[in-house]
């Protein structure tokens, strides 16, 4: 049974939590890093709040580890939700992402691959031994851990798919969080994901324990892949991959939650069931959730557990432009995370696009405009226009990928109250105020 606080209001919690507070949860003290109060950045209203009206006790704004992250994901498995975990690359997407889930009033999952975390630390910094990634990804962490709380929702920490090659990539992101943890008592990260999926079983399975047990010092929870994402995803292409290779079997899952389990309870499955990273003409791409409800039959037999019990908690892969009625079936066989990328990637450049095509004759010399061959077109090419129109773009499309996972006033905040004190543009209209800052 999950812990539930419950608020008389909003308001009068936040007033009675310090910024540096301990939360407590039905399983006791659960010790909350707060990142506003490490480097004195105010902390108010939402971004105070002990936990959520309709949350486990333990998850809180920020970022979430530990117990309070296996709360979360045990109350999205019970609850029925899945949760969104969209790939970022700059503080632009992650502040989009953070945007979008407090307007759905909702927990969701930042992600970095080792791509993105690269381009996060900028693509002209070197990368031997993946020591740019490294950075970008450890730059990226502080920002989530800044701007979660501020925004008020619990966001997990993750990072996305790490095969053979980029271990290396993981050690130095783990090295991170031993520090971290060493001084703030939770790890930078909430979790990482690691994907041996192309390497044998015994191979697959063995690193992976490997890891876990490092990572359990930590309390930190892995994410491990069976059978092959099809595809192709930031470098890596399984687009010709055979096909029972997409399928994953219920002795696979089983075999993993043997080995696992025996080292740490925290983890997560991304079980192949047809996935493909991309989107692509319909009837290209074949799901098959079956094969996550049979897992979870075949491995709750074999625990000896209750009928409909769901004891693994699977990730979905390939999500964008996944069928509605696949993803439902998916969720109620426990699928706790769908990852995001090529819809968002997709949102983010369409508002940029068309934010040039509305804007097109402001934005082909620095002066010159249909107002007159003298008028300057600052306000139109500041980067912050087309930046802003790429996050309002894509928090609209997340808006669609909270609905199809359940994943809409999972929180109990409410609305999310207009911001106040906002700078605005004057490419926006006569109600801007002359002279101000674009948006």
């Amino acid at each position: 049974m999950l812990a539930v606080l419950s608020f008389a209001s909003q308001g009068a919690a936040a007033a009675l939590v310090p910024s540096s507070s301990v939360r407590v949860s039905g399983r006791g003290a659960v010790a909350r890093m707060n990142v506003a109060g490490d480097l004195g950045i105010p902390c108010e209203g939402e971004c105070a709040l002990p936990s959520f009206p309709k949350m486990p006790a333990s998850v809180h704004p920020g970022v979430v580890t530990g117990q309070a992250l296996v709360d979360l994901l045990e109350h999205a498995k019970e609850t029925g939700y899945a949760i969104p975990a969209v790939n970022c690359v700059t503080s632009s997407s992650v502040n989009a992402c953070l945007e979008a889930a407090r307007k759905n009033d909702a927990p969701v999952i930042i992600q970095f691959s080792s791509g993105g975390s690269q381009f996060y630390a900028g693509k002209g910094l070197d990368n031997t031994n993946f020591k740019a990634a490294i950075a970008g990804a450890v730059s990226g962490a502080f920002h989530v851990r800044a701007m979660a709380e501020q925004y008020g929702v619990p966001v997990i920490l993750h990072t996305d798919h790490c095969g053979k090659k980029l271990l290396p990539w993981l050690d130095g992101m783990l090295a991170a969080s031993e520090r971290y943890y060493a001084a703030h008592g939770e790890p930078l990260f909430s979790s990482h994901m690691i994907d041996l999926s192309e390497e044998p079983m015994d191979e697959n399975l063995d690193t992976c324990a490997q890891y876990l047990e490092r990572m359990s010092k930590l309390d930190m929870l892995l994410e491990m892949e069976l059978g092959i994402t099809g595809g192709e995803e930031d470098g890596v292409n399984n687009e010709d991959v055979a096909p029972e290779d997409l399928y994953t079997k219920p002795e696979e899952v089983w075999e993993v939650q043997e080995k696992l389990a025996a080292v740490d309870s925290k983890f997560t499955v991304a079980a192949a069931f047809g996935n493909v990273h991309g989107v692509y003409a319909p009837g290209n791409v074949r799901l098959d959730p079956e094969i996550l409800g049979n897992s979870q039959v075949y491995i709750s037999e074999k625990l000896g557990l209750p009928e409909g019990s769901k004891p693994v908690s699977f990730v979905f892969h390939g999500g964008s432009g996944s069928d509605i009625k696949d993803i439902k079936q998916a969720i109620s066989y426990g699928v706790v995370k769908m990852n995001i990328d090529t819809d968002t990637q997709w949102s983010y450049w369409k508002g940029i696009r068309d934010y040039e095509e509305k804007n097109h004759d402001y934005l082909q010399t620095q002066i010159g405009n249909p107002k007159g061959d003298d008028k300057p077109n600052k306000s139109y090419y500041d980067p912050r226009m087309s930046l802003r129109a790429a996050e309002a773009s894509t928090v609209a499309r997340l808006e669609q990928c909270f609905e199809d996972l359940n994943c809409v006033g999972i929180l109990g905040l409410g609305d999310m109250a207009e911001p106040e004190n906002v700078l605005e543009s004057t490419v926006y209209g006569p109600g801007a105020r002359k002279g101000a800052l674009p948006v």
